[in-house]
């Protein structure tokens, strides 16, 4: 669920604005509110259309919070609806783009046109697709890392986040360590915790249905408070200043390789099979950032897949306006547009090609954020994956024995794990200059059965090439 600031969904662009008990003497000048990651929201003047740019709305921000001139870097002005969010580059005008919002709907989301006549963007003040997290760690002011951490703090609860329950519970010590102050033996206990569990825990990962219930069954996991109260315990004490505390709240989510992403809505294909043969589409939500793209289950919430920049090639199809794809009779692009992904996999052993497509109206948003992130350096490695020149190719770590991102991927049954057998892949391998694709296991249904479309595998700078 995209984040929605406390007291309502809104933002009150045009709308004049005035203190309390202010004379009325004369008429208020225009006035947007700017919500922040808490849920306050600060009063912002508004000159007369077509209004200031979002790099003047975020120093007149800067001012009235007395951030620092790094906070220009760290945090954007989004617009954002239950139906569609966007980080405004500096020279977008807020003002115009609130016109223009039920075009941009229209365009890039599934919303009923009775949902777009009643939608409404807020303006907010969230984090910045392209700061970097080593930058991050570099911050010192205080104000700053709260509204940083304010912001992980709600994606890690509202479950855009997806945690594992042993992290999740570090996470909200740090959080009870913040809000209820040093922990006290005999003063903070699991009973006292037990009614804010819902404030300081992230919701825990899906059961997977009736099938993973019975997977586990055994004895009952003590009760979250309990776990909760024993990292609780393990906080830094009375010393620690609450900027420490909120860079260590970040720190905790950075291995997590959807934090700091943008995220967008789209569904993929089920793999048919099982009991029920059943196909279709799952929902999905994609995140994409300058570490790559992660698919994750919003409804299990866990990872389906993680790719960095160099690990991928993608593509672009159907979106409005695009050259060569098929158009209706008003111009319009037919059937949802897609982002076909391309990576490398293994198939019994042996390695092949893959390819996954993504529908989704806002395609088109993802494949020019990828194509931003890799502009600005997402696509070249961290020097600590940077193999030593004297190691052979043929020597290479195993996947298996692969360092991981973090912590929580040497767990089997982390939520970060990449599931690929809940993928619906297109497998091929290349034989000199004819691709030749990978017989499926025997299904109730294939991909390649279905009839109607086709599709040429990307290269390698296919997708750097946007219309």
């Amino acid at each position: 669920m995209p984040w929605e600031p406390r007291g309502g969904a809104g933002v009150a662009v045009g709308v004049p604005w005035e203190p309390r008990g202010s004379p009325r003497h004369a008429p208020a000048a225009p006035a947007a509110l700017a919500f922040l990651p808490d849920g306050s929201a600060v009063p912002l003047a508004l000159e007369p259309p077509p209004g200031p740019t979002a790099g003047e709305l975020l120093r007149r921000l800067q001012g009235a919070l007395r951030l620092p001139p790094s906070a220009s870097e760290a945090l954007a002005l989004w617009l954002g609806s239950p139906l569609l969010e966007v980080q405004l580059k500096p020279r977008h005008r807020p003002l115009r783009l609130v016109r223009q919002w039920p075009e941009l709907l229209l365009r890039f989301s599934l919303g009923s046109h009775s949902d777009i006549a009643q939608d409404e963007p807020c303006l907010q003040l969230r984090r910045n697709v392209f700061f970097p997290k080593s930058k991050e760690l570099e911050l010192e002011e205080e104000e700053l890392l709260r509204l940083l951490y304010e912001e992980a703090r709600g994606n890690v609860l509202g479950g855009r986040y997806p945690v594992d329950p042993p992290d999740g519970e570090e996470l909200g010590a740090l959080v009870c360590r913040l809000r209820l102050g040093p922990f006290q033996h005999g003063q903070h206990t699991a009973h006292r915790l037990r009614p804010l569990l819902g404030e300081l825990l992230p919701p825990p990962p899906g059961r997977g249905g009736l099938w993973g219930a019975l997977r586990r069954r055994g004895p009952r996991p003590p009760p979250p408070e309990e776990g909760l109260l024993q990292a609780f315990a393990r906080t830094p004490g009375p010393q620690a200043p609450p900027a420490a505390l909120y860079r260590a709240f970040l720190r905790r989510c950075h291995p997590l390789p959807y934090y700091g992403c943008a995220f967008f809505p789209g569904a993929i294909d089920r793999p048919p099979g099982g009991l029920l043969g059943r196909g279709g589409l799952r929902p999905v939500s994609v995140a994409v950032g300058l570490d790559g793209v992660t698919i994750i289950d919003p409804r299990e919430k866990h990872v389906l897949l993680t790719l960095t920049f160099p690990e991928l090639c993608w593509e672009l199809v159907g979106a409005v306006g695009q050259e060569g794809d098929t158009v209706g009779q008003e111009g319009d692009a037919v059937g949802p547009p897609q982002l076909w992904l391309e990576f490398d996999g293994d198939h019994e052993g042996a390695p092949v090609n893959r390819l996954l497509r993504v529908f989704s109206p806002q395609a088109e948003l993802m494949s020019a954020l990828i194509e931003c992130c890799i502009e600005l350096g997402g696509a070249a490695p961290p020097p600590q994956a940077t193999p030593p020149q004297a190691t052979p190719p043929s020597e290479t770590t195993p996947p298996s024995e692969t360092p991981p991102r973090g912590a929580p991927l040497r767990r089997q049954e982390s939520v970060t794990r990449p599931r690929l057998q809940r993928l619906a892949t297109i497998d091929y391998v290349q034989e000199g200059q004819e691709l030749r694709r990978v017989k499926p296991p025997r299904r109730s249904g294939s991909f390649f059965g279905r009839g109607g479309g086709s599709y040429s595998p990307v290269s390698g700078g296919a997708g750097l090439e946007q219309g």
